[in-house]
């Protein structure tokens, strides 16, 4: 499995609601296995910096492929690309992943 993260914040005095909103439309590609658009809750003393974070399951790489080929997906970057400051992505295979699950502890 992929996963798909990436965060945005939005320009100054922009509307990180607004920005949410438009990339909600990457729900309607049919590609992702799990597919979350949200607010960061910014709960974290360190860092603020970052307003919207997509998160996303994909079964290989070609769903994600598929997923970022699709019309919506570039509808969506034509959306949000003016409301945001910084974008940063991250994709990552599940299998190469160090990980501990709540029943190893």
């Amino acid at each position: 499995m992929i996963r798909h993260i990436v965060f945005f914040s939005a320009k100054a005095g922009g509307s990180v609601e607004r920005i949410r909103d438009e990339l909600a439309l990457l729900t309607r590609i049919p590609h992702a296995a799990h597919l979350e658009i949200t607010l960061n809750r910014k709960s974290d003393p360190l860092s603020k910096e970052i307003d919207v974070v997509v998160y996303g399951e994909f079964k290989n790489d070609a769903a994600l492929g598929a997923y970022k080929a699709h019309e919506l997906y570039a509808e969506a970057i034509k959306r949000v690309r003016p409301l945001r400051e910084l974008r940063l992505a991250a994709d990552y295979d599940v299998a190469t992943a160090v990980s501990r699950l709540e029943s190893d502890s």
